[in-house]
């Protein structure tokens, strides 16, 4: 099944240049570019695309408030943010609107179609050592959030696997990786994983990450 991909970039040669290497692909067709957040809102309500890729500095709106209505708006479509820099503030403000990863402007052809399939697949682009210094980094500030009584009492519901399981998703470890450091089957993994999800209220797997760092199951470093 061909994955539809919007990207939105207030650069021309940006939007163009990813356009040509992810058409490029045999399972990957971009469906509609966006010149800001405004217009992505608009084009993913219209074009109904399965990712977006996402700039976040644009006029209008930036990334993270069309990431946060697109995500509020649609349950199909994943956002993957796009950045100069990895250690930047704002995107982990994305991730928290809902964002499913982030990938730099530099990544190559492969990284950027492989970003692309693993956030349609519903997986969220965790596993890099960059995305969990990002985290990390930013959990470390005095003025990270800390969880809202009823995201508290939602982490009170899970059972102890359940919470072992998110501290390892928020150290970015894979479904498989987890299986293995807790010796049981990935599809055992997987259901804690689908229920961690519902019970927390949240998206996928980049947002049960940020999640744990919030509620202080992972010490920051």
């Amino acid at each position: 099944m061909t994955i539809r991909v919007l990207v939105a970039d207030d650069q021309m040669m940006v939007r163009e240049g990813f356009s040509v290497l992810l058409n490029a692909m045999p399972d990957i067709e971009v469906v509609g570019e966006a010149v800001n957040g405004r217009e992505a809102v608009d084009r993913v309500r219209e074009l109904a695309p399965d990712v977006v890729l996402m700039d976040i500095r644009m006029p209008e709106l930036n990334g993270i408030e069309a990431t946060r209505e697109i995500v509020a708006a649609d349950g199909a479509a994943k956002v993957l943010v796009l950045t100069t820099f990895d250690l930047d503030e704002y995107v982990y403000q994305a991730l928290r609107a809902g964002a499913s990863g982030f990938l730099l402007k530099d990544a190559s052809a492969r990284q950027l179609a492989d970003g692309v399939r693993v956030v349609a697949s519903g997986e969220a682009l965790l596993a890099p050592s960059v995305t969990r210094r990002l985290i990390t980094e930013f959990s470390k500030l005095s003025q990270a959030p800390r969880l809202a009584p009823s995201a508290q009492a939602a982490y009170g519901d899970l059972t102890d696997r359940e919470t072992e399981v998110l501290v390892l998703i928020a150290q970015g470890l894979s479904n498989s990786e987890i299986a293995e450091r807790l010796v049981v089957a990935e599809s055992t993994i997987k259901t804690h994983v689908s229920r961690i999800l519902v019970k927390l209220g949240l998206r996928d797997r980049t947002q049960a990450a940020v999640f744990a760092y919030e509620a202080r199951l992972v010490t920051p470093g």
